[in-house]
C-alpha cells in the first residue's frame, strides 16, 4: 500500500475543482492553496543507549479565517512536508463543513514510533511541543491525536506547554486522558462518526444498514470503532485488515474477538475463525455493500477504481481516494461519503472537549456522544441535500458538495474579514 501520489497535489486539485464549481477566481485559489504558516523543526532526542538522534517535525497552519487552527499530529516514518500541508488543508474544509469555529492545522514527525521506547517517545514528544510552543495555544492552534499518537502523547504535550508557559492550559490540546480533562467519547469519536455517516448513506442507497456487508481496511482506532459500531447497527462486517494483511469471513467477523487477537498478537491475520486471509488490496475489491477505507491516503486510485464493487464508501482515513479514481467511482454510481464529512467525528468531539475545558466542565459522556451523532446526521443530510438539489448528480458527487459548502464558508469568512 505504498503511497504513489503526492497528497498535497491531490488536495490542490480538489480545491481547484471546487473553486471552478463555485465560480470563484484565481485570487481565491491562490489564497487557499498554500498554508498561512509552515513550521519545520529539528528535534534532538537523547536515546536510551546514550546517543543523540535527530528527527524532523512539521506543523502546518493552513487557514484561520474561521478560528484557531485545529488538527492532529502524526508520528510516521513516511510523513513529509507535503503530506502535512495537505492534511492541514483538509482540516480547514472538515472544520468548516462541520460548522466548527476552527481553521485547519496538522502536524507530523518523521519517525517509526514502534522502534522507540516509552521514554524515548516521551522525550521526542516533549521536544516537539517545546519547539512549536510559541505558535500553539488555546486560541491559536490546538493539536490532537492522529496516526500513532494517543491520549498519553497529548498528556505530554499539555504538561510540556503548561511548564513552558507557567500555567494550566487544558485547552491547548484535545484528545487528552480523562484525568486531564479529556472525554471518553473522543476515543470512539472518529470511528463512531464514520459508522453514523455510513448508516445514513446506507439508508439513502439501500433503505437501511441492517444486513449489509462491510469491509474495513485499517484496524486502528478509527477502523476498529467503525467496524464495532456498524456491527452493532446491524451490518455484517465480513473483512478487516491492518498493515500486515486482512481476514475474510462471509458470515461475518466477531469484531471484539478480532480486536482481542490483534491486541495480543499484533495483527488481525492471527484470528482463526475465518474463511481465508486476504491482502489489503484484495479487501478494497471485495463484493460488499459498504467499504470503509480507514488506513492511509491514496489507496483507491485510477488503477483499482474500476474493480471496486461496494455501492457506498465511507472514508474514515484522510484522502484515501484520488481525484482520478473518484471520476471512475462517480461514473459507476458509487456513493462516496468523503473524508471531511465521514471522519469529522474526532474534531467534533475535540470541540466539545475544548469548550468543556474552557468552561471548567459542563457535559456528560452520554450527552457528548448524542451531540456527536446529531451533528454527524445533520452534516450528512446538509451535504446530501446540497448534492441532490444544487448539483448535477450525474456529473458531481458528495465530495463536490461537501467541498463547495466548506470552501464557500471559508471564502465568506475571509471576505468579511477583509483578507480578499
Amino acid at each position: 500500500m505504498s503511497v504513489t501520489h503526492d497528497p498535497y497535489e491531490e488536495a490542490k486539485k480538489q480545491l481547484r475543482q471546487t473553486i471552478d464549481l463555485l465560480g470563484l477566481g484565481d485570487e481565491v485559489y491562490e489564497a487557499l492553496a498554500y498554508p498561512e504558516r509552515l513550521i519545520r523543526v529539528r528535534l534532538l532526542v537523547k536515546m536510551d543507549d546514550g546517543t543523540t538522534k535527530t528527527f524532523i517535525g512539521w506543523r502546518s497552519e493552513h487557514n484561520s479565517a474561521l478560528g484557531p487552527y485545529k488538527g492532529g499530529v502524526r508520528y510516521h516514518p513516511q510523513t513529509n512536508e507535503h503530506e502535512v500541508i495537505a492534511l492541514s488543508m483538509w482540516m480547514t474544509w472538515k472544520n468548516a463543513l462541520a460548522g466548527l469555529p476552527y481553521g485547519g492545522g496538522k502536524g507530523g514527525i518523521r519517525v517509526d514510533p514502534k522502534k522507540l521506547s516509552p521514554g524515548e517517545l516521551e522525550r521526542l514528544s516533549r521536544a516537539y511541543f517545546a519547539a512549536i510552543a510559541d505558535v500553539v495555544g488555546v486560541d491559536q492552534d490546538i493539536p490532537a491525536p492522529d496516526v500513532y499518537t494517543n491520549p498519553q502523547t497529548m498528556a505530554w504535550y499539555f504538561d510540556e506547554y503548561s511548564r513552558i508557559k507557567r500555567g494550566q492550559y487544558f485547552g491547548v490540546v484535545t484528545g487528552k486522558p480523562l484525568e486531564l480533562g479529556g472525554l471518553q467519547t473522543r476515543v470512539i469519536s472518529t470511528g463512531y462518526g464514520t459508522a453514523v455517516a455510513a448508516r445514513e448513506a446506507a439508508k439513502k442507497v439501500f433503505g437501511g444498514v441492517e444486513g449489509r456487508t462491510v469491509a474495513v481496511q485499517g484496524f486502528g482506532n478509527a477502523g476498529y470503532y467503525a467496524a464495532k459500531f456498524l456491527s452493532e447497527m446491524g451490518a455484517i462486517v465480513v473483512a478487516v485488515s491492518d498493515s500486515k494483511g486482512g481476514i475474510y469471513n462471509s458470515k461475518g467477523l466477531n469484531i471484539e474477538e478480532v480486536k482481542k487477537v490483534k491486541d495480543e498478537t499484533g495483527s488481525v491475520i492471527n484470528y482463526s475463525n475465518i474463511e481465508r486471509k486476504i491482502t489489503n488490496e484484495e479487501l478494497l475489491e471485495l463484493d460488499v455493500d459498504i467499504l470503509v477505507p480507514a488506513a492511509i491516503e491514496n489507496v483507491i486510485t485510477e488503477e483499482n477504481a474500476d474493480r471496486i464493487k461496494a455501492k457506498v464508501i465511507a472514508e474514515a482515513a484522510n484522502g484515501p481516494t484520488t481525484p482520478e479514481a473518484e471520476k471512475v467511482l462517480t461514473s459507476k454510481g458509487i456513493v462516496v461519503v468523503p473524508d471531511i464529512l465521514a471522519n469529522a467525528g474526532g474534531v467534533i468531539v475535540s470541540h466539545i472537549e475544548w469548550v468543556n475545558n474552557r468552561m471548567g466542565g459542563w457535559i456528560r459522556e452520554e450527552e457528548a456522544k448524542a451531540r456527536l451523532e446529531e451533528k454527524m446526521v445533520n452534516n450528512f443530510h446538509a451535504v446530501w441535500d446540497y448534492w441532490q438539489k444544487k448539483l448535477d448528480t450525474s456529473k458531481y458527487n458528495m465530495r463536490a458538495a461537501a467541498y463547495a459548502i466548506a470552501v464557500e464558508r471559508v471564502y465568506r469568512a475571509m471576505k468579511l474579514r477583509g483578507w480578499i
